[in-house]
């Protein structure tokens, strides 16, 4: 299975720090990232960088994975979705996101054992992350995914199809946007 790992985001919330290099766990959150995933079941990983690039690359280990460079990733997440499924060849995806490191590999491994081809963890029946799309949504996806809203109208134009799948037990979704929400979740 791939996971895909959007991680372009400039941080604009957060002082125009990027989020891939927040410091997560005393490594950068994208390194948390690519390692959720990976423990939780997903053998190769693309990971989709736009702000900094550069330095994103020259200061995180990505390992082995697959780094697809986003040049618009200031017009929001949905031109990384795009990015990340243009090209890719795969059954299916699971999409993970760099600032929700309360993410597990538990939740991970979850989603992708639930058979579904179309399928997103839920905490407390409220749809989060990771979400899985299968090869027969990716056009879909692509061309849905404006702005910030990522993968939002698939699964609201499927949602007859969408699995939700319970983690809220092994996970957490909240996400990082501000200094003092990073700040809470360093805290000891």
């Amino acid at each position: 299975m791939i996971g895909l790992l959007l991680a372009a985001g400039g941080g604009r919330r957060m002082g125009n720090r990027p989020k891939a290099l927040l410091p997560y766990g005393g490594r950068p959150m994208v390194e948390h990232a690519l390692g959720v995933l990976r423990a939780g079941g997903c053998t190769r990983v693309r990971v989709v960088l736009g702000a900094e690039a550069a330095r994103v690359l020259a200061t995180a280990d990505l390992d082995d994975a697959d780094v697809v460079l986003n040049p618009d990733w200031e017009t929001g997440m949905g031109s990384s979705l795009r990015a990340g499924l243009t090209g890719l060849v795969a059954d299916a995806a699971l999409i993970g996101l760099v600032d929700t490191p309360g993410v597990t590999p538990e939740a991970v491994a979850r989603v992708l054992a639930c058979g579904a081809e179309l399928a997103a963890a839920s905490y407390d029946g409220e749809r989060g992350h990771p979400v899985l799309i299968a090869s027969r949504f990716f056009a879909e996806a692509r061309e849905d995914a404006v702005g910030d809203a990522g993968a939002r109208a698939l699964l609201r134009a499927h949602a007859a199809e969408l699995h939700l799948v319970e983690c809220g037990d092994v996970a957490s979704p909240e996400d990082v946007d501000t200094p003092e929400q990073l700040a809470r979740l360093q805290a000891p």
